[in-house]
């Protein structure tokens, strides 16, 4: 019953080429990954290698779950500037399109710049301008057939508390968008057991990272201060029906990451089983 699809993110290896960590992370228990869009990681302007790795995927039998939209801070679909809004969803565009070649389910996107360095005291022009163009990305990925899943920020950053990223998904002209509930954002929040009640009616994947309350670090569940009980229990009653995406800092050693993530996986299993059986055993 919460036997949840869990996978990881290449995001890990965003340094080389997506092809070489694959079959390592096949070798390590994952089958199912989220695409880092990294240029050294894979140009996802370029279908040809995006469809190379499509064929790649499919013949390790593993599953594209999703793929994540390009971030930087000259991405900025809120900017009042006209012509960085246009760069960012030129970029977001191709990106929504490698997303549908690689055959991914859902496309992870950032619906706001990566700093904070705007003096608009008031965020609803921002809001609104966001909306606008996430309309039309939205659009292209219901024509592609590809799911747009919007991830809180970190709680300093535009949408980063979660009642505004509700906001923007509400205003949207289209439904089907969803969120991808990053664990770690929503900790350094304070507020991750109230988000996930929040979300259920939204909460369509997740990315599963850790950390001790003070900075993103994306260290694996169990290696920071998040109540991974607590929150398995509250995802177990909503309940939520999608995947979770190991999202972990990157490390100059690739064979001790993959077994911490390993790690990580089994111990989100066993608290899901060890919570499965103990709901089996009340009267």
């Amino acid at each position: 019953m919460y036997d949840w699809p869990i996978g990881m993110s290449t995001g890990a290896f965003y340094d080389v080429p997506i092809c070489e960590c694959l079959e390592p992370i096949l070798h390590a228990g994952f089958d199912m990954v989220e695409v880092c869009s990294s240029r050294l990681h894979l140009d996802y302007h370029d279908m040809q290698a995006v469809e190379h790795v499509r064929r790649r995927i499919r013949e390790l039998s593993m599953e594209a779950y999703s793929f994540h939209a390009p971030f930087a801070d000259w991405i900025d679909i809120t900017s009042p500037d006209a012509e960085v809004r246009r760069r960012s969803r030129e970029q977001l565009m191709v990106a929504v399109q490698a997303a549908a070649q690689i055959h991914a389910r859902y496309i992870v996107l950032h619906p706001g710049p990566e700093h904070r360095h705007f003096q608009e005291p008031d965020e609803s022009a921002r809001r609104h301008r966001a909306v606008e163009v996430l309309n039309e990305v939205s659009e292209r990925c219901r024509q592609l057939g590809v799911g747009l899943a919007l991830e809180n920020m970190l709680p300093h950053l535009f949408t980063g508390p979660i009642r505004d990223l509700l906001w923007v998904v509400g205003a949207m002209t289209w439904g089907g968008v969803g969120i991808c509930l990053d664990t770690g954002h929503a900790h350094l929040a304070g507020d991750l057991p109230a988000v996930v009640d929040k979300l259920s009616g939204h909460l369509w994947m997740m990315h599963i990272n850790d950390n001790h309350g003070q900075s993103d670090e994306h260290l694996l569940p169990g290696e920071g201060l998040i109540d991974w009980r607590d929150l398995v229990a509250r995802l177990s009653r909503i309940p939520f029906t999608g995947g979770m995406i190991l999202e972990v800092a990157g490390s100059p050693d690739k064979a001790a990451l993959l077994k911490r993530a390993s790690r990580g996986r089994l111990f989100l299993r066993d608290l899901a089983r060890d919570l499965a059986v103990n709901q089996q055993q009340r009267p």
